[in-house]
């Protein structure tokens, strides 16, 4: 190791920070705008929301807010068996008990605070114990004494800068994709729940669609068990528009039938809704375990939708895989992939309808027998298809890209951070 970098510990560089959940039986406490990370927030290296919110009186009454660029990591939880989640939050917010925020000391910069604590992931998941029921922790006194070498400031900021590059691509495929998806989404929704052209063209208004598609939409309605729908499109069971696969799993206990390179999928794997595509999954399987189960590979285009368990998780397979029982497989039989994603998602809000506001806890193939779906022409569908396609390829090409990124950063951490590798002032990585 070079001589400027210092010896010293996790403790002497960090602060930590604890927070707290302000009592849930107080709802002057919650629903405001101020972000409460837990857990289940803890998925992206960039954190710009949370599912829970609280208020200023919450904020004094239970938790603790922190600036904009603290870095927070959890310290508590099933999530540190397998993952160690670290992330930055790009805006103030406060934080339960089992995150810890971790501010830099003089000596430490920002934004290379993340990269030391990802470079020593493996260590830190090491030192995780189980505090009962499964939940992994890592103890405060234990991180703190952690042996780490510090570099001196100028190469911390090249360094953060080699790998905050990549993350910044990261993140800009990440929001592309959100915004992407929500394009594709509108349009599936003004076409074909609102029916937005139909109701235009019927009250003699203009639809603001170009001719040659406003064309293809019928002007009229008719009666059918649905009620209204538009004239020409066709009534039918969910389960005779689709072509439905199962899966299942090869023995755990044949080593032969695992490690493979085929993907194989479980509900571990949904990708955010806004990715779309799974294209990697975190088990894999060989073709000889393919052989000796219940699972088959699914092509590009199915959809699946977990089936149990976590009910309701919908995905496109952007890479041909296999899948786990407790999913479903779908393929439109007279309809294109993206539409049947589309629809398999309006599905899911069906349900949840039916069930009344309470979890459904299953799907079956009787299930989706049971549920009557309108669908509309092939021209609409076919221009429907042909518009969101290069849409939804971008966001699986942005998703593979990310891949192929996230894989380069993560194969340079722990060479930047223990010194193996060293960036020079022109930010060029050398043998160190």
């Amino acid at each position: 190791m070079a001589g400027d970098w210092a010896d010293t510990t996790l403790g002497n560089v960090i602060n930590f920070l604890s927070g707290g959940t302000p009592s849930k039986d107080r709802p002057e406490f919650w629903g405001s705008a101020i972000p409460w990370v837990s857990a289940k927030d803890m998925k992206r290296f960039r954190l710009d929301d949370t599912g829970d919110h609280v208020t200023a009186e919450g904020v004094k009454n239970g938790t603790k807010l922190i600036p904009s660029g603290t870095v927070l990591m959890l310290t508590r939880g099933m999530t540190l068996l397998n993952e160690l989640p670290i992330c930055v939050a790009n805006r103030p917010m406060t934080f339960n008990q089992d995150v810890k925020a971790l501010r830099p000391k003089p000596g430490v910069r920002d934004d290379f605070l993340p990269y030391l604590l990802l470079g020593n992931k493996e260590r830190l998941l090491s030192m995780v114990d189980l505090a009962g029921h499964g939940t992994g922790r890592l103890n405060s006194d234990e991180l703190k004494a952690l042996d780490i070498c510090l570099p001196p400031e100028h190469e911390q900021r090249a360094i953060a800068h080699v790998l905050g590059t990549l993350d910044d691509k990261i993140e800009l495929n990440r929001r592309m994709n959100e915004t992407l998806e929500a394009m594709a989404r509108a349009l599936f929704e003004s076409w074909f729940v609102d029916i937005n052209p139909v109701h235009t063209k019927a009250e003699g208004r203009d639809s603001s669609l170009s001719k040659h598609i406003a064309d293809l939409f019928p002007d009229s309605f008719e009666n059918s068990e649905l009620g209204e729908i538009p004239k020409g499109w066709k009534v039918r069971p969910f389960s005779t528009a689709v072509k439905i696969n199962g899966g299942g799993t090869p023995k755990t206990n044949v080593d032969e039938y695992w490690n493979g390179d085929i993907p194989w999928f479980s509900i571990a794997d949904a990708p955010n809704e806004n990715d779309v595509f799974v294209i990697d999954t975190e088990k894999k399987i060989s073709q000889t375990g393919i052989d000796h189960s219940a699972t088959r590979i699914l092509p590009r285009g199915t959809t699946i939708i977990s089936a149990r368990g976590t009910v309701g998780k919908v995905a496109l397979v952007g890479v041909p895989m296999a899948m786990n029982q407790s999913c479903y497989g779908l393929q439109g039989i007279d309809t294109g992939p993206y539409f049947t994603y589309f629809a398999i998602h309006q599905l899911v809000v069906t349900l949840k309808q039916q069930s009344h506001g309470s979890v459904f806890d299953t799907i079956t193939r009787d299930t989706m027998a049971g549920i009557t779906v309108v669908v509309p022409s092939r021209a609409e569908l076919d221009i429907f298809e042909a518009l969101v396609a290069p849409q939804m390829e971008r966001i699986r090409h942005n998703l593979i890209e990310s891949r192929t990124l996230a894989a380069l950063r993560d194969a340079l951490l722990p060479k930047l951070i223990s010194g193996e590798l060293r960036v020079n002032a022109h930010l060029k990585v050398e043998s160190g």
